[in-house]
């Protein structure tokens, strides 16, 4: 039905998108040919095409148990991160994606990984700094849906194909570079080159689809906030979740939050099949 999906950012929140994705698509049978992700949405749109949203939801909440802070004082005193979700996050990717799963996603579909490459000769901490700031400013004066505060500071778009990750860790370094937003993830570096986070650019991604829209191809876009109102474009449909999820972006320490998350999708995700259907008896 939908011939490209967008997995927008949202950190935690973005565990509604799976709950979404798991009760809608074996109902569409959707088989989407071409996905696109930012951020933890990138991770997302992954381990829901492989069917591992349970095993990673398990996971990230087991690992929530017993922490009352999200900063590691000790281990920052010892050379380690201050904040541990970088190194609990690559961590979780090393075990997901081996060369067996690899070859799975690229048979499947032509998935890709937005990044957001800062302006050349920036010094990368001054390029973070200013990104992510003029990304917040905005989302709390203007909350669109796509940034653009990102692309006026001089912030390039770009996309790592699957296809093109010849191992594992060429797809490890895409998806932690596409959620890199210092200090709580480390800054990314693929292909030689800094990357930040894919959200500085545009968090919901859908810029990479406007040609299979142009095209006359559906798609789908899964937001991870509610929004009031959305661009009208044709071809494309979007879908949020129906209230504000109460996790934060990336907390370790509040799995209730995650499965709240993940139920909110599922509901969701109901609903929109009923409204589906109600369109369909009404024509």
């Amino acid at each position: 039905m939908y011939a490209g999906l967008v997995f927008a950012g949202g950190g935690n929140r973005c565990y509604w998108q799976g709950g979404f994705y798991e009760t809608v698509a074996p109902r569409l049978d959707l088989k989407p040919k071409r996905v696109v992700g930012a951020s933890a949405g990138a991770l997302a749109m992954l381990y829901t095409a492989l069917g591992l949203g349970h095993y990673v939801r398990e996971r990230v909440c087991e690992a929530c148990l017993g922490r009352s802070s999200e900063m590691d004082w000790a281990g920052f005193r010892q050379g380690g991160r201050l904040f541990p979700v970088g190194d609990m996050y690559h961590l979780m990717l090393t075990d997901l994606f081996t060369r067996e799963r690899l070859a799975t996603l690229q048979a499947q579909a032509d998935f890709r990984v937005a990044i957001s490459r800062p302006p050349r000769f920036w010094p990368l901490p001054v390029a973070a700094l200013l990104g992510i700031g003029a990304y917040q400013l905005e989302k709390r004066l203007r909350k669109p849906v796509h940034a653009t505060a990102g692309r006026r500071l001089g912030f390039k778009p770009d996309l790592i194909r699957l296809e093109n990750c010849a191992a594992p860790d060429d797809l490890i370094a895409a998806l932690m570079a596409s959620a890199s937003v210092p200090p709580f993830m480390p800054a990314g570096l693929v292909g030689q080159r800094a990357a930040l986070d894919g959200g500085l650019v545009d968090n919901a991604p859908a810029w990479a689809l406007a040609d299979m829209e142009a095209a006359g191809e559906p798609t789908l876009v899964l937001l991870t906030r509610p929004v009031s109102a959305v661009p009208q474009i044709a071809n494309r449909t979007y879908v949020s979740p129906s209230q504000v999820i109460p996790v934060s972006q990336f907390t370790i320490r509040n799995p209730e939050g995650i499965r709240f998350a993940y139920e909110l999708g599922i509901r969701d995700g109901e609903a929109f099949l009923r409204s589906l259907e109600a369109k369909a008896r009404a024509v």
